[in-house]
């Protein structure tokens, strides 16, 4: 039996849906039992910040996916660390087999917002004496289509990017690489790191939203310390809108450029480009704001 966390977010929605197709037994973890009954399935009630009720939950399950909420933007805490550090100790003492974790690319322990926080759960991870697997995913596409990227009031995206490229992948195959490690055997204590197909510029990005949006959509590129402040004046904590202007910093002078073919290699297919991401989206998808 899998246990899914994460079930209804914009990775663990697609793979309910993909083990449901597999036809692989799962319950998905749920705070509230309304949004367990819309997945339509089996699921479990429970919460990570009460570790009792995630030792029930991994009650006759012997694999979990493990996806929990990253950094509160309000106020730059990142309460994954222990939450996920629970429900690793809550699976160990419960007879878990097997952890799939989904973790960011470059997780490392100097590292800036998620990837020092995604690091440190590794490391316990690795600790815990479970087989375990971890999916380092590059940026999402979803994030242009939910407005989690940063975009001005005017809808242009705004960052730090400088030409540095970033092979943005769509959450569907992150889930799909997910869904593969879960239901097929496969050697233990991995890492994948997960990319799209394509290394794009923002100046890149900007000009694909302008031809599926019908409109000009431009991409601003600020010195770190202008983005910095920039984010700072709209509610951000200090610390937390140095750290966004340092990561894009990185990224422009080409940090998160490279592809691999880890999706592939997963699910024997090839990674869906940024068009046939947004073409798939078209024409429910809201503009950028």
């Amino acid at each position: 039996m899998i246990l899914v966390t994460g079930a209804t977010g914009s990775i663990g929605r697609h793979l309910v849906r993909l083990l449901r197709q597999r036809q692989a037994p799962f319950k998905a973890l749920v705070r509230n039992p309304a949004r367990g009954r819309e997945l339509g399935g089996e699921y479990v009630v429970a919460d990570f910040d009460r570790p009792d009720s995630l030792q029930a939950a991994m009650s006759g399950i012997d694999r979990l996916f493990l996806l929990s909420a990253g950094a509160e933007p309000t106020s730059g805490r990142q309460p994954m660390v222990a939450q996920q550090v629970a429900a690793i100790d809550a699976a160990a003492r419960a007879g878990v087999r097997t952890v799939v974790k989904v973790s960011v690319q470059g997780a490392s322990r100097s590292g800036k917002l998620a990837s020092g926080a995604h690091w440190s759960i590794e490391q316990h991870l690795e600790a815990s004496g479970l087989d375990w697997s971890i999916l380092q995913p590059s940026g999402f596409m979803q994030n242009f289509r939910t407005g989690a990227g940063t975009f001005t009031a005017e809808g242009d995206i705004i960052g730090a990017y400088g030409d540095g490229r970033v092979p943005y992948i769509d959450c569907r195959d992150i889930a799909a690489c997910a869904a593969a490690l879960l239901t097929e055997y496969r050697d233990s204590a991995q890492r994948f790191v997960l990319t799209g197909p394509e290394a794009l510029s923002h100046t890149d990005i900007a000009a694909r939203l302008s031809a599926a949006y019908g409109r000009t959509i431009s991409y601003v590129d600020l010195p770190p310390a202008q983005l910095a402040a920039r984010l700072t004046a709209q509610g951000l904590p200090a610390q937390f809108a140095e750290d966004v202007a340092e990561l894009q910093a990185g990224i422009a002078e080409g940090t998160a450029a490279h592809i691999t073919s880890a999706v592939s290699d997963l699910t024997g297919r090839g990674p869906r480009t940024f068009g046939q991401f947004l073409a798939d989206h078209q024409p429910a998808t809201a503009e950028p704001h």
